[in-house]
């Protein structure tokens, strides 16, 4: 499983049970929100003023190892 940053907020919180702590500990805790569930994660990493590349291969290194 690879994640970028075109991949859906909706899409990626079920892609497995730890991407959403992810998210949480990245900042974005607005994960229940409906309109978050159809942003991007870039979209989304600009919103919260986060860098999407360092975030992308940060989450793919955790899942990697799973």
């Amino acid at each position: 499983m690879q994640i970028s940053k075109d991949m859906l907020i909706g899409a990626l919180i079920q892609m497995d049970d730890s991407i959403a702590p992810m998210l949480m500990r990245a900042g974005m805790h607005c994960l229940g929100c409906p309109a978050s569930q159809g942003e991007s994660l870039e979209e989304a990493c600009m919103v919260h003023g986060i860098d999407c590349d360092v975030l992308v291969e940060q989450m793919n290194e955790i899942l990697a190892d799973k």
